[in-house]
């Protein structure tokens, strides 16, 4: 079943697609918006991972401490070799992977 166009049988498939593209570029700012990271929120992701860290090595052993530490160095490195691909150079690459890995803690 066909749904019929808003402005009629006389609709501008152009003007149609603009509007589409407009309403999609708008939702897409918005969800920007929504999960964007910042410094201080990754400090404190930072933060947490330490003390998570510190905490499963005194009470599960260094080795877990260690694993746990040990995976986010290594997504953090997953994530500065992508920026490195993607040709993001020097710092904004450190501080781009910096924010992916622990800019988490936004939402705690």
């Amino acid at each position: 079943m066909r749904e019929p166009w808003p402005e009629g049988n006389t609709a501008d498939p152009e003007a149609a697609r603009e509007r589409y593209l407009s309403d999609l570029r708008a939702e897409r700012k918005a969800l920007r918006e929504v999960i964007r990271a910042d410094l201080p929120a990754a400090h404190l992701g930072l933060g947490v991972v330490t003390a998570a860290s510190a905490g499963a090595g005194v009470f599960a052993g260094p080795v877990a401490g260690a694993l746990v530490a040990g995976c986010f160095a290594a997504l953090f490195l997953a994530a500065w070799a992508v920026m490195l691909l993607r040709g993001i150079r020097g710092l904004e690459a450190g501080r781009r992977a910096y924010l992916f890995t622990f800019g988490w803690a936004n939402w705690l």
